[in-house]
């Protein structure tokens, strides 16, 4: 965070070229700097063990126990064929419970010789499981000795009242990164501090060496809960200030108040719709339409429950636009969902969409003709075109004409459209569906197309991580919709355990089968499609823990599509769905199960968003632990859609304590989408707020939660704001400008001109 000679040294010239090159390759920590805010993940007290009972499958722990027994065995194998092999078994406990270690080969001679009953350690590990125990193999160690006078120490490196334990990995542990810190901290002193004194002193924070001294080299349990105050503090105010700067550029950039016309096709639109917006959709239409009004751009995230009405919110706005002379683009991450989307937007408008531009398959198959021009019937009416990069030749010029010219008001289309050959007359407002799916560089670029900066607007169902991080932080002005439209179903959402229970899985299919005899349909999702290009992505499914590393690959939809035609569901209409099909053999499929012609659809996640099928009443999820929550909620939305109640069945081998289960179990107690992001948000953390990861692997926030310290966000937003609007460019405050650049790498600063 600082940009000072001290702090900028090199790792590799203080700690030597070899630990420095694992730091930086296992955790990004390249300078003096990065060391020192490398906090400690928690402490251990002196002469108090850690519990064991908990400990977690398959994640790399430091435990500090005591050994309770040792044993040296020998047994024959292939490298020993005459008995002499050998294996350590070491028993340590601290008292909740026990947890074998297990030494092979020549590895066995310096333990068995120092992990004598009684000994106390701190040892690291992968934890495993063999013949139904918890065991660390080859664990590193390092003893805790005892100096005579009944006190637990270890060696110079752990002098104060309690021990560090640092975030680590396999090539090098948490005492080894503690060496290194107490090697570098004299430089803490040097550090300088971002916080303005006066807000520093006025809520009665540390200063920042102080900070940095106590959070590596604490005495008591208060210098730890002084020091990560302190440090939360730097984290929120700095970040702040740059969300806060942002949020002053933007307001100083010119855009063109878009208002809509009293009498024009917005009132026009509202006067055929069959149905009054709920208050919800009434206030959040009252916020977008303020923010259009107003001479700098709208940059605003609508979050929404599935089928809570986003995009008739969006398109009120498209609309009101429309009004204003401007033009409207909708981004969609998917051609089936870009197709959806039009087919919705021009069934809402009716003869107010003047142009239709959905086509039936031509004859020869290319499913883009030019059709036939459908002319409204009404003076208030606008040109509604779909782009795609599927389109075929003739199509696709008449769209990009129609754009160019200003013959179409609002565009709904997919990555194409960001291409440089698409001009726009007078871009006014882009619309995001799902902006989880894009990247900055890609909104960026559609908006890049506007003569003036066009206004913004990206909506989610269910905020992945970032997202959510970034709407505490402030960095969106955030609408949300949290009430759904009268007619919407209830979602029953249950668990299969399909391994433990397999009779349950064939009840599954049984409901399958009573849904669809009573006239309705199911979706049938699968992680994978099965095909031979599939070979190579098959874990790119898995969820985020390590719980599925060595099971079977995941299902796919062409062997379950086929398997269930032939087996539980023989006799209905199964069909497959995937996103690797050309455009028109998907768009075919799901003109015919929207038809229902179709029983059951077998589909990846391409059917994740925006696909409406009111009839779809059940979902079966094959190796749900595969998925996330936040994509979970977003497929159990394609049921209950209609006015029969919706079954969402999630199906797992996992067994009933893994962590795996447990986010499956989430997901089954509640249907709301807010509560089901905080749960993802805790379990994945929220990724890197400034940049493009999208999980917790790389962050920029090390002591700040944003689940658990939004009161200090929130403190910090304010006194940022009042800061900036002070001294935007923060010519009286160089420590914090300091901190700025080094919290602001190139990557992050462009992100956050873009996003």
């Amino acid at each position: 965070m600082d940009c000072v000679p001290a702090l900028d040294e090199p790792l590799k010239k203080v700690l030597g070229p070899a630990t420095a090159k694992v730091m930086a390759e296992h955790l990004g920590l390249h300078t003096v700097g990065d060391l020192l805010h490398h906090y400690p993940r928690r402490y251990e007290e002196r002469g108090r063990l850690t519990r064991l009972a908990d400990l977690p499958l398959d994640e790399h722990v430091t435990v500090v126990a005591q050994v309770a027994d040792a044993r040296l065995h020998t047994f024959a194998s292939s490298r020993a064929p005459r008995g002499k092999g050998q294996r350590l078994e070491v028993t340590i406990t601290d008292g909740s419970g026990r947890l074998q270690l297990v030494f092979f080969g020549n590895g066995v001679h310096k333990p068995h010789k120092e992990l004598l009953p009684g000994t106390r350690a701190m040892f690291a590990g992968k934890v495993s499981v063999f013949n139904r125990r918890l065991q660390l193999a080859h664990p590193a160690y390092e003893l805790l000795r005892d100096d005579g006078d009944g006190a637990v120490r270890s060696a110079e490196s752990w002098a104060g009242a309690l021990i560090p334990i640092y975030p680590a990995t396999a090539r090098l542990e948490s005492w080894k990164i503690a060496k290194a810190v107490q090697t570098v901290l004299p430089s803490a002193q040097e550090a300088v501090d971002p916080l303005p004194e006066t807000l520093r002193a006025g809520r009665g924070l540390l200063p920042l060496p102080e900070a940095l001294t106590r959070i590596h080299r604490p005495r008591t349990k208060a210098d730890v809960a002084e020091a990560r105050a302190r440090l939360k503090w730097d984290e929120a105010f700095v970040l702040q200030v740059a969300l806060a700067r942002r949020r002053h550029a933007d307001a100083q950039l010119p855009a063109v108040a878009r208002r809509p016309r009293p009498d024009g096709l917005l009132k026009a639109f509202d006067a055929r719709l069959p149905f009054t917006l709920t208050e919800g959709q009434q206030k959040v239409c009252r916020e977008i339409f303020a923010d259009l009004a107003a001479e700098h751009p709208m940059h605003r995230l609508l979050q929404g429950e599935v089928g809570s009405g986003k995009t008739l919110v969006a398109l009120r706005a498209m609309l009101a636009v429309v009004d204003a002379g401007g033009q409207a683009a909708l981004l969609a991450p998917t051609e089936v969902l870009a197709q959806q989307h039009h087919r919705s937007i021009t069934e809402m408008m009716g003869e107010l969409a003047s142009w239709g531009l959905w086509r039936e398959p031509s004859a020869d198959g290319d499913g883009q003709s030019a059709g036939e021009a459908r002319p409204g019937g009404t003076e208030h009416a606008t040109k509604v075109v779909l782009f795609t990069g599927s389109m075929s030749a003739a199509a696709r010029r008449q769209a990009l004409l129609d754009l160019a010219t200003g013959e179409a008001g609002i565009v709904i289309g997919t990555h194409a459209l960001i291409e440089d050959k698409v001009q726009f007359h007078d871009l006014g407002l882009v619309v995001v569906d799902e902006q989880h799916r894009f990247g900055v560089e890609q909104r960026d670029a559609l908006r890049s197309k506007g003569r003036q900066p066009p206004h913004l607007l990206v909506m989610t169902a269910t905020p992945i991580p970032r997202t959510v991080a970034m709407t505490v932080f402030g960095d969106l002005e955030v609408s949300v919709l949290d009430q759904l439209p009268a007619g919407r179903s209830p979602i029953a959402t249950h668990v299969v355990p399909a391994a433990d229970k397999p009779h349950f899985l064939t009840r599954a299919w049984e409901r399958v089968r009573e849904e669809v005899a009573q006239g309705h349909q199911a979706y049938v999702v699968c992680p994978r499609i099965g095909d031979e290009e599939d070979d190579a992505a098959k874990g790119a499914g898995k969820a985020a823990d390590a719980e599925t590393a060595d099971r079977r690959p995941p299902l796919a939809v062409l062997d379950v599509a086929d398997r269930l035609a032939r087996g539980p569901l023989a006799g209905l209409r199964v069909e497959a769905l995937h996103g690797r099909m050309p455009p028109d053999d998907k768009d075919a499929v799901m003109r015919r199960f929207a038809a229902g012609e179709t029983d059951v659809l077998v589909a990846t996640t391409v059917i994740e968003v925006g696909v409406n099928v009111p009839n779809a009443t059940v979902m079966v999820i094959m190796d749900a632990d595969r998925f996330g929550v936040s994509q979970l909620h977003q497929l159990r939305g394609r049921v209950g859609r209609g006015s029969a109640p919706g079954l969402c069945l999630l199906v797992t081998e996992m067994p009933g304590a893994s962590a795996a289960r447990q986010r499956l179990d989430a997901v089954a107690a509640t249907t709301d989408g807010f509560e089901l992001s905080r749960i993802d948000l805790e379990q994945r953390r929220e990724g890197d707020v400034l940049g493009q990861a999208q999980s917790g692997a790389r962050s920029s926030l090390r002591v700040l939660a944003v689940i658990d310290d939004e009161e200090i966000i929130a403190e910090a937003r304010q006194e940022a704001a009042a800061v900036v609007a002070a001294d935007p460019e923060l010519e009286r405050l160089p420590a914090l400008r300091t901190a700025l650049r080094a919290l602001l790498d190139e990557e992050r600063e462009q992100y956050l001109e873009k996003g």
